[in-house]
């Protein structure tokens, strides 16, 4: 809130100004001296001696995620005075939290910590062939798991502000907005409004989960935002959407033993191998998890409040003019996430943005358009979407501001999983990707399914793994893609995205002696081509 006395500052200024009863100070000038090394005399104004303006801090960082705490943390490093903004508008059911983002809070930590949850389930039910005796009746509790991992959350939160304190970083749970160059106004929940200056910004605000449009769906769906804190078990879930978050989603709320439909409007894990997608698909159907395909719901209607109520859903064919309709306790909205940026002050400052997409673009350096602005995180177009993808380029834009380096955030072959019941490791090109880009005659597919050992005794689930390397033949076959379905798929990729990175071929991977048995030797052993047609089902050990 501008106090009296001040003035809005002109749009036009390249410099931030303070005027004091119509008067301006020279801010052009100022810098000059300051870099010159020339004192500055005190400036005096209807009587009063003025100290020549500053700005307020060094870097100020809007949205407190992953990739905006990482760049805080990092200026603080080197003596830099910071400020974090951060602040979270609540869901259309009213959810919000801690300091954070959306990894911690509402994405990958309570995800993974629900997927272990239903592992657990799974493990229950292969003890009993390695011999563990159990006669009570084994059942799972919605509220005990969520509020454990709300605590944990919570731990976490308080350690992201205790850190910034000890830093010496100033945190304010308000929402940022840019007003004028180099100038922005933070919000509190109690909407009370302060204005603060800084020589550079970096915008770090990440993205949202997206609503279909449609009768009922704020009012009566709820999304990833709501899911992880959910006050009960959401009982009969229909899951609208075919992204990782969709699916990750579906798959934990099936292995923790409820009812479960994934509505799917055309592919599975668009952008993803959709080789590997549709082995994904499978396993769930052949797991109990329906899916509804080329259908999208158009109406959400309450049928009985409840916790959780009914719902009754009307979906309509991608393909035709079928009308199906369906009664579920509760509607799980994944259907993409939108970048927060469109109601940030972006256009007083003028900040390119993509129209379509609300995405920023920026240059290999992180920076905007705007040479004093800077953007990290989910928010950058045509960059992954990654949690540790953001906390590098974070620490890197601020180790180039600050110290002197030159190094850049590297968005080439970086490893990915998807935390589905059988678990998706990922690192370089798909597929479809590779054919397109180096033509399929002058790539080589290396494929082959596996049994974990640890599921031969349940003997569940044979030759539903499955692993693949797509090389180049035409640069000594370097291994380009690095595809694995089965337990621990994280583990697996992130050692061999190492090994991707220092340009690792199929010689070097055949060379490579396997440990015995875990299933990740595999990779050691490939042998049969896709475009031989060989067989790749594994018999024995």
């Amino acid at each position: 809130m501008l106090q009296e006395g001040q003035h809005k500052v002109p749009a036009e200024a390249s410099q931030p100004v303070v005027s004091v009863r119509e008067k301006q100070i020279d801010h052009e000038k100022t810098l000059k001296a300051r870099k010159e090394g020339k004192p500055q005399k005190p400036m005096e104004m209807n009587g009063q001696m003025l100290v020549p303006h500053s700005y307020d801090y060094d870097l100020i960082v809007i949205g407190g995620g992953s990739g905006g705490l990482a760049a805080a943390k990092e200026a603080a490093k080197y003596g830099k005075k910071v400020m974090v903004l951060d602040f979270v508008t609540p869901t259309p059911l009213g959810n919000s939290w801690g300091l954070g983002g959306t990894c911690v809070n509402v994405g990958c930590i309570p995800k993974k910590l629900m997927h272990q949850a239903a592992l657990l389930g799974q493990a229950l039910q292969d003890s009993r062939k390695f011999g563990w005796q159990f006669t009570e009746q084994v059942e799972h509790n919605w509220m005990t798991m969520t509020e454990a991992v709300q605590n944990y959350i919570g731990s976490l939160n308080w350690g992201y502000r205790v850190v910034l304190r000890d830093k010496k970083v100033t945190y304010e749970n308000a929402y940022g907005e840019f007003v004028g160059p180099h100038t922005v106004k933070a919000t509190n929940k109690r909407g009370v409004e302060k204005l603060y200056t800084a020589e550079r910004f970096l915008i770090a605000t990440g993205e949202r989960p997206r609503y279909l449009g449609i009768p009922g769906d704020k009012e009566y769906c709820i999304s990833s935002d709501d899911i992880f804190s959910l006050p009960y078990c959401p009982g009969k879930t229909l899951v609208v959407g075919a992204s990782y978050v969709a699916l990750e989603c579906a798959g934990f709320l099936a292995g923790l033993g409820l009812d479960v439909t994934v509505m799917v409007r055309s592919i599975l894990l668009r952008g993803f191998d959709q080789d590997m997608a549709n082995k994904i698909g499978e396993y769930m159907e052949g797991h109990g998890i329906n899916f509804i395909r080329e259908f999208v719901p158009i109406k959400v209607e309450q049928i009985e409040k409840g916790t959780p109520g009914r719902l009754k859903v009307t979906a309509k064919s991608t393909k035709g003019n079928e009308i199906i309709e369906g009664e579920y306790n509760t509607v799980l909205l994944a259907i993409g996430r939108d970048a927060c940026t469109r109601n940030i002050g972006l256009d007083k400052v003028g900040v390119m943005i993509n129209q379509k997409t609300g995405k920023i673009p920026v240059n290999d350096e992180e920076q905007t358009n705007v040479p004093y602005i800077y953007a990290v995180g989910d928010i950058l177009q045509d960059k992954l979407e990654l949690t540790p993808v953001a906390i590098q380029a974070g620490r890197l834009l601020v180790q180039r501001l600050y110290a002197g380096t030159t190094r850049k955030c590297d968005y080439v072959n970086v490893p990915t999983t998807v935390f589905t019941p059988l678990e998706y490791g990922a690192c370089g090109y798909s597929e479809e990707t590779a054919v397109e880009k180096f033509g399929e005659e002058n790539i080589e597919v290396y494929h082959s399914h596996f049994w974990p050992l640890e599921w031969t005794v349940p003997s569940r689930d044979n030759n539903k793994c499955y692993a693949k390397i797509i090389c180049n033949i035409l640069d000594n076959e370097r291994v380009i893609g690095f595809h694995v379905l089965g337990p621990n798929a994280g583990e697996v990729t992130q050692g061999f995205a190492a090994a991707i990175k220092c340009g690792m071929t199929k010689e070097q991977l055949d060379s490579t002696i396997g440990i015995h048995p875990v299933c990740a030797e595999i990779f050691t052993t490939l042998s049969v081509t896709k475009r031989s047609g060989g067989n790749i089902l594994l018999t024995g050990c």
